[in-house]
Formats: structure tokens, sequence, C-alpha cells
């Protein structure tokens, strides 16, 4: 578990960060003394109801984070992990917000929360404040047997629940209103969690208990309880299981909803705090799928971000909301009381209603056809027998030299520049080998078709680099085409190259003595231009990279990479020694 923090003291940094709410939303006020953030006066409607929710600190953007106009009116923060104090939501209710209209206290269900929760309420009733009170539970990783009187433990999904009933007091619902549509929400949304590791507090020592790599805690909670059990998994096991979980109607301990062919669902994933948006999009991506697959649910509505999180939990949340009939006439169902706006920094859902039910279509989208260079014939014409086998060799040296262009760039760089040179050198391989490659005698179209592979294969700065050289170099072949027939000698070859150096320059401002690609480049361009032979320049490309292991970089990633007295005068620049390779290969090849 990671166990490294920017911060030592729990208190201060739980101070901090509700305090930072007040910098990144104007509309907002902080209560140091008992850690509550509420609306401005100004700032808030005085004609509808109050919603007040909150929790232990550690769930964040939840709850701080989900006030503003539209959303939440106050929030109680505790410590990370603890339950606030009736006092402190006691004043969250009676000093810190109106109440004229009444209040809905709203937590999620875990006993800490609604006893203090509940004693706030009652407090608050005491005073003639008329106040309603709703424990969110919506989490089916605990099952009805083994939740017994305490029930359902509030997760993700509950921030669904906070949105809908926020949005209706915004829009002047009634208390009775409010505390109903709460109820009938939550009846109908069912949420699970999962999650790879315990997460870790600051502060605090490291938990003994982790989760076995290639293991997952499936139903895991946001306070580190443990879920309904452990498997082995891949993605797609995992969320047919969780999916499983969700939605079987023939499991008596966790079938809380019922599903009919004609329902709507919103479907939101929640990150638990540590999963990359990268992982979490494709998360998303995996669910759907399967939901579509295998229920036949199509989600109306697609939320996915950060809104209820266990500090850095190493895991995610799915939550599916049934969409029923809120009661509430035009204007409130859940769908429309979702998608209304709010101005609250730990809500993000920014796509508008108009914008899903005009573009939410499965129909594919018609690409224009724009003419490829490929598509353009020229009469620079050359052996295609000869161009793939001389080219064939070359790249074979290339794979080849994979674990020593690797090993120098693991000490003078990131590791991948031997790794990104194979996988190009192997895509153009299997291109000049397809019988249906359709490299012919046109040398503009086959460096064409290289490009376009060079392209989709190669990433990183030196595929962009080949990418833009090669299409120069079609592009100055072409500028050598007569109109008539020309044959691709060695002095056309090298006016178009002479062409692409040009066109590099424009993007890069990598020159001999940088120490990059361009100490072999550049040498072997200039002398075949020269000589027109290509021997004499391939040697003159080897000698600028062995050059190289004097030089001192200035350009590219080792320019950061320290311990330069370990490798100057030893190694050479891994891109420059690997287009070296290239290049030999090509003259070894003739």
């Amino acid at each position: 578990m990671q166990t490294k923090h920017f911060f030592s003291d729990p208190t201060h940094l739980v101070q901090t960060a509700l305090h930072s709410l007040t910098l990144t939303n104007p509309s907002l006020a902080y209560d140091p003394d008992n850690k509550i953030i509420f609306r401005r006066p100004d700032a808030a409607s005085k004609s509808k109801v109050a919603i007040v929710s909150g929790g232990g600190s550690g769930h964040e953007p939840a709850f701080a984070g989900l006030v503003g106009k539209g959303f939440l009116d106050a929030s109680a923060a505790g410590t990370i992990f603890a339950s606030p104090s009736a006092e402190q939501i006691r004043k969250a209710v009676m000093d810190c917000i109106d109440h004229e209209k009444g209040v809905l206290i709203i937590p999620m269900n875990y006993t800490g929360d609604v006893l203090n929760f509940g004693m706030a309420t009652e407090k608050a009733r005491a005073a003639g404040i008329k106040t309603e009170f709703f424990a969110i539970n919506d989490d089916v990783g605990v099952g009805k047997r083994k939740g017994g009187k305490v029930g359902r433990r509030g997760i993700g999904g509950g921030i669904l629940i906070l949105k809908i009933v926020s949005a209706l007091a915004e829009a002047g619902g009634s208390l009775e209103d409010v505390y109903r549509t709460a109820q009938l929400a939550n009846k109908n949304i069912v949420s699970l969690g999962s999650s790879l590791e315990h997460v870790h507090i600051p502060g605090r020592p490291a938990q003994t208990d982790t989760i076995p790599h290639g293991e997952v805690e499936v139903g895991m909670g946001i306070h580190n309880e443990p879920g309904s059990h452990r498997v082995k998994f891949t993605l797609v096991d995992l969320v047919s299981t969780m999916l499983l979980q969700l939605l079987d109607h023939n499991d008596p301990d966790r079938a809380w909803i019922t599903r009919k062919p004609e329902d709507d669902f919103v479907l939101l994933i929640n990150n638990l705090g540590g999963v990359s948006s990268l992982e979490l999009s494709g998360i998303t991506d995996e669910v759907y799928r399967q939901l579509e697959r295998d229920y036949n649910v199509k989600p109306v509505r697609v939320i996915q971000g950060t809104f209820l999180t266990s500090l850095n939990g190493l895991g995610f949340s799915i939550s599916l909301l049934k969409l029923v009939d809120s009661g509430l006439g035009s204007g409130k169902s859940f769908l429309e009381l979702l998608d209304a706006p709010a101005e609250a920094v730990g809500w993000s859902a920014p796509i508008r209603t108009e914008t899903w039910n005009k573009h939410r279509s499965e129909a594919p989208v018609e690409l224009k056809r724009t003419k490829l260079p490929e598509d353009n014939p020229s009469n620079v014409k050359l052996d295609a027998g000869i161009l793939k086998k001389v080219l064939s060799t070359a790249l074979k040296r290339v794979i080849a030299a994979e674990p020593e262009v690797t090993h120098y760039d693991t000490i003078v760089g990131d590791g991948d520049c031997g790794v990104g040179l194979k996988r190009g050198a192997e895509a153009v391989l299997k291109l000049l080998e397809d019988p249906a490659s359709k490299i012919t005698d046109d040398a503009v179209n086959a460096v064409n078709r290289i490009v376009n592979v060079v392209e989709n294969t190669m990433d990183g700065t030196s595929g962009a680099i080949y990418a833009i050289f090669l299409n120069a170099l079609a592009h100055g072949l072409r500028g050598q085409d007569k109109g008539t027939t020309t044959p691709a000698t060695a002095e056309v070859w090298a006016s178009a190259l002479s062409y692409s150096l040009s066109a590099l320059s424009k993007y890069t401002p990598a020159q001999p003595g940088d120490r990059t690609m361009l100490d072999a480049l550049v040498p072997f361009c200039t002398q075949l231009q020269r000589a027109k032979d290509v021997h004499v320049a391939a040697k003159a490309a080897q000698e600028g990279t062995e050059a190289t292991k004097g030089m001192k970089a200035s350009l590219g990633r080792s320019v950061y990479v320290g311990g330069e007295e370990q490798w100057v005068g030893k190694i050479p620049d891994p891109g420059a020694y690997g287009l070296s390779v290239l290049l030999n290969g090509l003259a070894e090849a003739l």
C-alpha cells in the first residue's frame, strides 16, 4: 500500500483541505472551529429547503466539495474516517444556513454518522426547526443477512441521491417532497465497490493486512472495511462479478432492485481515489459494454469521476440508479434533477440535457474521405524487389540491436528507445513481407506506405521525428518527378533527403553536436549529397554516432539524467546508434 504523503499531521491536513474550498468556490464560507463548509448567506436562496450532509474526512470531494448552488447547503466534517460530532452538525443546521423552509439532514448509513446526525436532527426539531432525517444506504457489498438491523452501507451511489434532492430543493420542492424523493431514489439504487489494496491514513502506522498481488477485494467499504470476498481477477471477470451482485434477481440476499426490459438506468463510475483517469475510463467502457451485452441495459446517462473516495483507495465503485416516476411533475424527474446545473467543485457531470438528447445515437459517423498521399502516383521509379530486400536486411539488424539500444537508453534516457525502434521495424518488415502490401515500383508510393506504418506504430519523440522526416522524404521525392519516368538514383535520393533535413529543422532545434539521432542522420544525408555513395554516407553516420559518446546532451531526456561522469565517453546516444544500425544495414545489403 502507498504510505507516502505530503502531510504527516492529519488534523492540519483536514483543516487546510476544507479551507481550500473557499479558494476554489468563492460562494462558500468556512467555520474552522467546527469544520463546517456552508454557502454564504448572500449566495444561498432563503426560499428553499436546506440540505445538510457530511461525514468523516478522507472521502473528498464528498461531502464538503458538494456544497454550492444546486447542491448541498452545508457539510460538517469529522476527522479522517470519523463522524463529525452532533454539536458540529447542530451548528451547521442552526447557525450556518437559513432553515425557514425546513432542513433535510442526509448522511451516509454508518453507525457514528446515524447517531450524531440523528442527535442533531432531534436538537433542531426541539428548537422548532422543521427537520427530516434520512441515511443513504446503497451498497450491495454486504448482504441482507450480514447487514442485519444496520442495513446497507452508504457509498458512491449516494452522490446521485444527494444531487437529486439538492436540485429538487433548489427548484423549490417542499421538505415533504425532498424527503420522499430521497427515500424513493434510495429504493432504486444499488452500488458496489472493489479495491486492489487497503489505504493508509497519514500519520498512522501502516496496516499489516494487505491484499496479495493479483487479487481484488470485492465489496470493500470506504473506511477500509473488508468486502464480501477476495478473488483472483481480470478486469473483465471482476466487472462481470460486480454486475451480477448488483443486478441478479435470483440472489435473495442482494436483490435490492428489480429490472424490466423497459427500465432506464443511470450509471455512475466512482473513483475511490487512487485509480488513474486513464484506467477509470477503461473501466467505464468495460462496465458499459457488459451491461449492454449481458443485461440489455444501455444507460441513459454515464457519469464518471471522483466523487466519494477512500483517501487514495486503489479501487472503484459501480452504481446503477433505476429511473422511476418521481411523482413530482414536469421538470422534476430523476433525470432532470441530475442534469440540473450545480456549482460545486466536487460535481463533475458537465454534459447538458440538450446534448444527451440530441447526440445520443449509435449511428456510425460518416467520415469524409480525403485523398491520401499514397493515392497519388508518381513517375519516380525503383526496383521494388531490391527495395524490399535492402530494407528487410536493415530492419532485421535494427530488431536484433534492440537489447543494445535499450541498454544504452536505460543508462542515459527512459529506456524505451530500443523497444520503439523494434516495434516500428517489425511493423515495416511485416508490410514488406505481405504480398498484399501494394509496394510497387513507385518510390513515392512506397515511402508513403512506410510512413503510414511508422505513424501508427512508433510513438514518443523518436517516432515523431521519423514520421516527419519520412513524410518530408516522400514530398522531396515527388519534387524530383519530371513528368516522365525518373529512376530513383542516389542523386535523386540525396536531393530528397536534403529537403527532408530542411523540413525537419522547422520542428526541432536539434543539430549535430546536441547528442541526438541527428548526429547520425545529418552526416549520412550530407555525405550522400556529396559522394552519391550510400556506403560512404553510412560510414559517416557511424562516425557521427561514435562521436556522441563524448558529447554532453543539450536536448532530449538525457538532459535530465544525472551521473554523466559514468557514461560520457562510453555510451553513444541511443537514437543515433539505432539509426546508424539501420543505415549501415542498408549499405551492407546493396
